[in-house]
């Protein structure tokens, strides 16, 4: 078949197309939401659904993507034009982009800002001596002296497990993100007040974007290359230090140990669907705007078979570095691991950067963690924008 005659440009090379779609599929949801998802769904036993419905829908549905966007060379905006009738899907995903460009820019933001508090020492969510603490604040774990002695009253110590204390309360870290960082107020009609930091973070998040994408697909391009690369190698670092602390092992063997009579339930199949779905970045128009500047003969087929393979490595591998440091967490507080695991954010925001506070030079450690997320957090708006 003769290579049609288009104007639209191309990647310099199949790696930065190949780096491009890793940017925009490698995203937070691999460090807080997949862990987790597995560790509630069975363990092992999970990634047996999640490798089914990778093969059955992530590969098929990515080679259709990847093959139409390559042969028309158009993206989500005028592709579907072909057929009247699913105009509209173009625009659909246009706008869709835009509104999640509009929130991912406020989590990338939430990166920016606990890594420029991570050269602060002490760690700002380490104590509950700051003006954001309330009276019901306390670290995270001590010991029943410490707990008589300490500023929180016994009417909220609700149990003792193993000679340490569980508090009816919040940690200092979850108080720091409550109300450092979100700023909560009471209710809906309390819109509480501008919060410069962040504004200047969202700022600076922007920059990052609107100077990788200033020249195109030829800045993006060399732009992807240098930063979907780098956060493997911060998570192969975090992994090595996690590794060296009492527990680390415990923790992943908790992340791994299959619970086989979870796969008898429907919500951990339709979890791992959902997460094929969320962490391929399939149906949202990203991939149909990279594969649209694809040389015509590039072979899509065999993209479309390394790139899942690579998304659930990253989810695998960021996995074992969470609870490598959360096995170090329950070891150290003496409790068990899913006391200390939480859903989502919480994992990156409050349970991780506590554990990693605990460390020797723990700035080192948490500025490392942040710039991690911020790097494939950038990443992810980059190649959706």
């Amino acid at each position: 078949m003769p290579e049609p005659k288009l104007n639209r440009e191309t990647w310099g090379s199949w790696f930065e197309f190949v780096f491009s779609c890793i940017g925009s599929m490698v995203g937070l949801g691999n460090v807080w939401r997949f862990p987790y998802i597995c560790f509630k769904n069975g363990g092992g036993a999970f990634l047996i659904p999640y490798f089914i419905f990778m093969f059955a829908m992530a590969m098929p549905l990515m080679f259709m993507e990847f093959s139409i966007a390559q042969y028309s060379s158009l993206g989500p905006g005028r592709l579907f034009l072909c057929c009247p009738l699913f105009k509209g899907i173009g625009y659909g995903i246009i706008l869709m982009c835009i509104i999640s460009a509009s929130y991912y820019s406020t989590v990338i933001s939430w990166t920016l800002f606990y890594f420029g508090n991570s050269f602060l020492s002490p760690l700002p969510w380490t104590s509950c001596n700051n003006t954001w603490n309330t009276h019901n604040c306390y670290i995270r774990s001590f010991s029943k002296e410490e707990a008589m002695n300490s500023t929180v009253t016994l009417s909220n110590i609700t149990q003792f497990h193993n000679g340490s204390v569980h508090v009816e309360a919040y940690t200092s870290s979850e108080e720091f993100w409550e109300n450092r960082v979100l700023g909560l107020t009471s209710s809906i009609n309390n819109i509480g007040i501008q919060r410069w930091e962040l504004v200047l973070c969202s700022l600076g998040t922007w920059t990052v974007v609107i100077l990788a994408l200033i020249k195109g697909i030829k800045s993006s391009g060399k732009f992807m290359l240098f930063a979907s690369t780098l956060p493997y190698l911060f998570l192969v670092i975090l992994l090595i230090r996690g590794l060296l602390l009492p527990g680390a092992l415990d923790g992943i063997k908790y992340f791994f140990i299959p619970r086989w009579k979870d796969l008898k339930k429907f919500s951990v199949w339709s979890d791992a669907a959902v997460q094929v779905f969320y962490s391929s970045s399939l149906g949202i128009g990203e991939l149909l705007t990279l594969a649209s500047h694809n040389r015509f003969k590039n072979n899509c087929q065999r993209d479309a078979m390394i790139l899942p393979f690579v998304d659930a490595f990253t989810s695998i591998f960021a996995g074992c570095v969470i609870f490598s440091t959360l096995g170090y967490t329950a070891a150290s507080s003496n409790l068990d691991i899913d006391m200390v695991v939480k859903q989502g954010p919480g994992i990156a925001f409050v349970v991780y950067p506590d554990a990693l506070a605990t460390l020797p030079l723990p700035q080192i450690w948490s500025g490392l963690f942040f710039l991690l997320l911020f790097m494939i957090g950038t990443n992810s708006l980059v190649s959706e924008d």
